[in-house]
């Protein structure tokens, strides 16, 4: 009974570590990529409720990449806390096992594991293609925010502009706009069809998704390469059909991992033969390597981090030896990520990359087993 309340209590504090370390990691990070995406209100028009989902919906890839590196810190700082205060030797004397603590280890390392493999596989995809959706499905933009005094603007398909000035009222002065795909809908286009053109005009401003300009100037190319002009006092050009360069088709890391797997194996049910191309192919691999490789080394770490028990009191490099396995843990976990690019070359890497964590941590498990019965027999 005094035994589980001990285990209990290595397992819970781990978790405590592992939990508030990857929280503040996921917290700083957060805060960093969210200003990256104020983008969406200043360059691309959204409104502040659109930026503020979309980025709530990335916290999940955050989470997912400091899994590893948080699991790493909370494991070395719970030993080194555990040794510091004495509660290691004071287990060893009351006859637990080093290998149960290890099996603790190696137990949370797998939950862990299964963690970041639902997260990665599963709902990191989800909620990309469900903030890639909140962008195609929002409201129209507001241009308003989006246009600035003296700065080309061409956040726009198609559609560049310029303003000189931006008063207080946010009237918008001499106005120069480029449609070169017929956004906008002008008398020019009612006229002969034209779908090139260039508008300037004295003063404008944006109501209702509409730009109503003044004083100005309607310049197309004819169908006969020929200039046409048509001089205005007051016109109305819809907003309705402008949209923002914001990529809104999925990309790989938003589509599902059943999708990717279909892909990998031709069964193509989900995706077309031209979608899953040889490129796309290679692509795949790094993926779904990503997402279901990469956790298999976070056992691997728990093993290399368990030698931090193995050691005598009084031997003399044993404060050397905690950075020497702390860093073997940071340069597994690194080269997870370097060996992660070579995956796409061919499906012997592919192969090599989820099979090496499993072996490795197969082989120390061994070693480290080994060498504790070895350290029984000694005493």
């Amino acid at each position: 009974m005094l035994k589980n309340k001990i285990y209990k209590y290595f397992f819970n504090e781990i978790l405590k570590n592992f939990i508030t370390i990857l929280l503040t990691f996921t917290a700083l990070a957060w805060v960093v990529r969210a200003v990256n995406f104020l983008d969406l209100m200043v360059e691309d028009g959204y409104s502040s409720l659109i930026y503020f989902k979309y980025s709530i919906l990335n916290i999940s890839t955050i989470i997912s990449r400091f899994t590893p590196l948080a699991f790493l810190l909370s494991l070395t700082i719970s030993i080194v806390k555990f040794e510091r205060q004495q509660e290691l030797l004071i287990l060893w004397t009351t006859g637990l096992t080093k290998l149960k603590i290890v099996n603790i280890f190696l137990l949370i390392g797998f939950l862990i594991t299964l963690f970041q493999l639902i997260l990665s596989s599963f709902i990191n995809p989800f909620l990309l293609n469900k903030s890639r959706s909140l962008l195609s499905s929002s409201e129209p933009i507001e241009i308003n925010n989006v246009l600035k005094s003296n700065d080309f603007n061409a956040a726009f398909h198609g559609v560049t502009f310029y303003i000189e000035e931006k008063n207080s009222n946010n009237e918008l002065l001499n106005v120069f706009i480029k449609d070169s795909e017929g956004k906008l809908s002008t008398i020019v286009d009612e006229v002969d069809g034209k779908k090139n053109s260039t508008i300037f005009a004295k003063k404008g401003f944006v109501k209702n998704d509409k730009l109503i300009l003044f004083n100005g100037m309607i310049q197309s190319l004819g169908k006969e390469n020929k200039i046409k002009n048509i001089l205005f006092e007051r016109t109305e050009l819809s907003l309705a059909s402008i949209s923002p360069r914001t990529i809104k088709h999925p990309k790989i890391q938003e589509t599902s991992s059943f999708s990717l797997l279909e892909c990998a194996f031709d069964l193509n049910i989900n995706l077309n033969k031209k979608k899953c191309s040889k490129n796309f192919k290679k692509e795949t691999a790094q993926t779904l390597s990503r997402r279901m490789g990469t956790p298999l080394y976070i056992p691997l770490v728990s093993i290399i981090t368990s030698f931090l028990l193995i050691h005598r009191k009084e031997k003399t490099n044993n404060f050397l030896k905690k950075y020497i396995l702390f860093i073997l843990s940071f340069i597994t976990l690194v080269l997870s990520e370097i060996l992660l690019r070579y995956t796409s070359l061919s499906s012997l890497m592919t192969f090599l990359y989820f099979i090496i964590p499993l072996s490795a941590t197969f082989l120390f498990y061994i070693y480290i087993f080994k060498k504790i019965m070895t350290e029984r027999v000694v005493k």
